[in-house]
């Protein structure tokens, strides 16, 4: 068995990648790693997750931590709790894929992302533990205890509902909410009900395989298609684990990470709550986003994909705000890792406040440019190739000027190079990608 962690823990296929027998020792290697007196544990609802749930809290335990089952609860959640509560938190998900697959994601007690170095250490001790090299287990009174606890999920949604002065901070709002028969299904309709919003809801009965089944915040199209049709001011897509949020109008157009996060950023600039002027993104942000930040004199900050270098970025500079295209959006002043419901609660807010529409806030806020990602299948050392392809690169970025840009990098996951171009019309973007991937088609063949 080996185990690497990813931009977001460990996931592959339940029980044949990622199996009990890794979730065991992965517990166990992280609470030595992390000196675990107390662990808190959540899960999304699919089929594998009761399975890998029993490994994983059996791994912390036989190494001496009391671990609390908080059982189905989203990610931020676990998060906060492990914040609230100093204690480390675990997270048995694979998000916004299939059911057949599941994941494991620790948060470091405070509920911040492991950093880089914890993450090895971890990795280099289940290797001991591999190799049998572990010294003597705890026995007696210091083996862990394993309970179940019932109100993790009511001080989370407590929480939220406390971030707003008023309880009803969003009566007569109408909002369609999409779960995705995931982690949010029982969670998202209670704070938004609460809080005063007249809630339709949909996948919201998760079965253990029907989790992002043509639902949620990667197929936000049936969602559009009822807020449309319907008297609602807004709809709301979670992903499987509720750290991200996608959003439509009330025309049934999307509105994405970019729209959002640009939406917030300008409403928390205006009320002086952006702090240092500045917001994080990462390079897949379109650029239009940025003309539009620049327009309104926000600062932003550019990292690579990922929401843990969104995060790290954010702690370095002590800013309130960043996020990405597909709808994690962090708010440092409220959370301290992506909320999909936070954000969905805090984007109807604004609306309510504004008194305005979310299609008219979406187009204040940033208009987005033509956008063409084309993906090459390579062969030999991608950074050779790109290396080889600067100079078309650079000449190509002289020719879109201010109003475009090219990004070319390789996948993290597959033996692909992604070139993306953002032009003012379609037409240009797509012309500049292809020539771009066809001369990089054409080095790889050489």
């Amino acid at each position: 068995m080996a185990l690497r962690f990813g931009t977001d823990g460990v996931r592959g296929v339940a029980n044949a990648e990622l199996t009990p027998e890794l979730a065991l020792v992965l517990g166990r290697a992280a609470a030595r790693v992390l000196r675990a007196d107390r662990v808190v544990i959540g899960r999304d609802p699919r089929r594998s997750g009761p399975m890998l749930e029993g490994a994983l809290a059996a791994g912390f335990a036989s190494a001496g931590s009391t671990v609390e089952l908080a059982g189905v609860l989203p990610t931020p959640a676990v998060a906060f709790l492990s914040e609230a509560q100093d204690c480390v938190g675990a997270v048995i998900s694979a998000s916004h894929n299939s059911f057949g697959d599941n994941g494991i994601k620790l948060f470091a007690p405070g509920g911040r992302k492991l950093a880089d170095d914890v993450e090895e250490a971890i990795e280099a001790e289940l290797e001991r533990e591999l190799a049998g090299d572990i010294g003597a287990r705890p026995s007696g009174a210091g083996v862990g205890m394993i309970r179940a606890v019932a109100d993790g999920g009511r001080v989370y949604l407590d929480h939220l509902v406390g971030l707003f002065d008023s309880p009803g901070a969003l009566v007569g709002m109408d909002v369609a909410l999409d779960c995705g028969n995931g982690a949010t299904s029982s969670a998202a309709p209670e704070v938004f009900d609460r809080l005063g919003a007249r809630v339709v809801v949909r996948a919201a009965s998760p079965d253990g395989s029907n989790i992002n089944d043509g639902c949620g915040a990667t197929h936000p199209e049936a969602l559009a298609h009822a807020v449309a049709a319907g008297a609602f001011e807004l709809g709301l897509a979670f992903d499987g684990d509720g750290d991200r949020l996608i959003a439509v109008d009330h025309t049934g157009a999307i509105v994405d990470g970019d729209h959002i996060i640009a939406i917030c950023a300008r409403d928390l600039h205006r009320r002086g709550l952006l702090r240092h002027g500045t917001v994080v993104v990462t390079v897949m942000t379109n650029l239009g986003f940025r003309l539009a930040m620049e327009e309104v004199g926000i600062q932003v900050v550019e990292t690579a994909v990922g929401d843990r270098y969104v995060l790290e970025a954010l702690e370095a500079g002590g800013y309130s705000l960043g996020g990405e295209q597909s709808g994690h959006v962090v708010f440092t002043d409220l959370a301290t890792t992506g909320d999909g419901i936070l954000t969905g609660l805090v984007l109807a807010d604004v609306v309510q406040r504004s008194g305005r529409t979310l299609s008219e806030l979406a187009a204040e806020a940033m208009t987005r440019l033509p956008q063409v990602l084309v993906n090459v299948r390579v062969q030999g050392a991608a950074a050779d190739l790109m290396e080889a392809l600067a100079g078309d690169v650079a000449e190509a970025e002289a020719r879109l000027g201010h109003s475009g840009r090219v990004l070319v990098r390789p996948s993290g996951t597959e033996p692909i190079v992604r070139v993306m171009v953002e032009a003012a019309t379609h037409d240009e973007a797509d012309e500049v990608a292809q020539g771009l991937a066809a001369t990089l088609a054409e080095q790889t063949r050489r």
